[in-house]
């Protein structure tokens, strides 16, 4: 969750908080994510991802399992 915790890091407070609502989500949620007592959903992964512009992807957020979430990710990968 380094990336996440990093790209949330170079935000000012009041950004964090309008980019977490922007992902349907509350900052403190995110900082569940960062610090590992929560998982990212795969409809949060994927607004994450969006919002931060590619910054942080859906590979960065669900390291162990994306593969099997979005396949076709794992196919373009492989290619």
């Amino acid at each position: 969750m380094e990336k996440l915790k990093t790209f949330l890091a170079a935000m000012p407070g009041l950004d964090r908080q309008r980019f977490a609502v922007r992902c349907g989500t509350t900052h403190a949620f995110l900082r569940n994510i960062v610090y590992g007592q929560r998982i990212a959903g795969e409809k949060l992964c994927v607004a994450i991802e969006r919002e931060s512009s590619g910054a942080v992807t859906r590979r960065d957020l669900r390291p162990a399992d994306w593969h099997e979430i979005w396949p076709e990710l794992a196919a373009k990968a492989a290619a």
